[in-house]
This record gives C-alpha cells, sequence and structure tokens, in this order.
C-alpha cells in the first residue's frame, strides 16, 4: 500500500473510534469562525482526491455550517395558518451551503471541490479547495485555468455536490 492509503485509514479509524485528539479538534473547530483559512488540507488523501495540488493560489478553507432545518424570522400581520411556516428545508446540501457562503468571503476565488471533515452536535465542518482565478500559477497550469475562468461555480452548482442536488430539467 501507498503512503496515502495508510492515511486514509488512519481518518476512516478516527472517524469510527471518535478519538481523543479528533474530539479535541472538533471542539477547537466549534469555537472559530465560521470561515477559517487552513495551511493545509487536514484530510490529504481526500483533498488530492478532488483535486489538490501543493500550489500558489490554491487556498483550503475550513467552514463551519449550522445543522438542522432553516429558520424564517417571526413575521408580523395576519396570514392563512399555512403559510406561516417558520421552518423550511434546504433545497440544497449543507455543502454546497458551505462551497457559496466561502466564495463570498473570499470573493476573487472559484471553489474547485470540497469535502466533509467533521460534525459535532450543533456544526458540521467541510474543507473547500478554491483557486484564485488572478494567480499566474493558477493562469498557467492547463487544468486549473479553465476551472478559475468559471465564474460562479459553487452558485450554480457546478461542483462536484452541486451537480448532486441539482434539478435536472
Amino acid at each position: 500500500m501507498g503512503a496515502y492509503k495508510y492515511i486514509r485509514n488512519t481518518f476512516i479509524n478516527e472517524y469510527k473510534v471518535r478519538s481523543d485528539e479528533y474530539k479535541n479538534r472538533l471542539a477547537i473547530w466549534g469555537k472559530e469562525n465560521s470561515i477559517m483559512r487552513v495551511d493545509k488540507p487536514t484530510n490529504l488523501p481526500r483533498a488530492r482526491e478532488l483535486g489538490y495540488k501543493d500550489k500558489q493560489g490554491l487556498i483550503v478553507v475550513r467552514v463551519k455550517v449550522k445543522k438542522g432545518r432553516k429558520k424564517r424570522a417571526m413575521v408580523g400581520g395576519g396570514r392563512k395558518p399555512s403559510k406561516n411556516g417558520r421552518f423550511f428545508s434546504r433545497a440544497t446540501s449543507m455543502q454546497s451551503i458551505a462551497e457559496v457562503r466561502a466564495t463570498k468571503r473570499y470573493s476573487n476565488c472559484e471553489v474547485l471541490n470540497s469535502y466533509y471533515v467533521g460534525d459535532t452536535g450543533p456544526y458540521k465542518f467541510y474543507e473547500v479547495m478554491l483557486l484564485d482565478s488572478g494567480h499566474p500559477v493558477i493562469t498557467k497550469d492547463p487544468i486549473f485555468k479553465d476551472i478559475a475562468k468559471q465564474k460562479g461555480r459553487a452558485e450554480r452548482s457546478l461542483t462536484s455536490s452541486g451537480k448532486r442536488h441539482r434539478v435536472k430539467s
């Protein structure tokens, strides 16, 4: 087996057993801001499967998304009882929501891909890989330059997680 296979097996065991190191990591992430830039991917084999390369212009961001249904603010005024809903199921996956939030924070970047990292009681964590569309290293790369040219990939559901929930007409 190659090195990445061993690393992947270690991560699978951490998820299953919920080791103390993994629990501490999740507790720290829960207290941090909702969007945090990370130096290196937490799960390197998964990131490389999805296209990660250690290059300038490729940014990894960890996004914290609150679990549960979408809560609408209380509205005043009378209305039909059936139209008075406060909780709505999300039309998109939490992973797609994480990708859109990451692009809002880093507006000069486009989403390459994202993957699940972990979850606690109230939150789910995803790592989103972003391409800086104006960086010279990215514009010269034959694979990344075409992806970086596509504007609004996450918003138009052109990423792999977005394609999963997109309605085909």
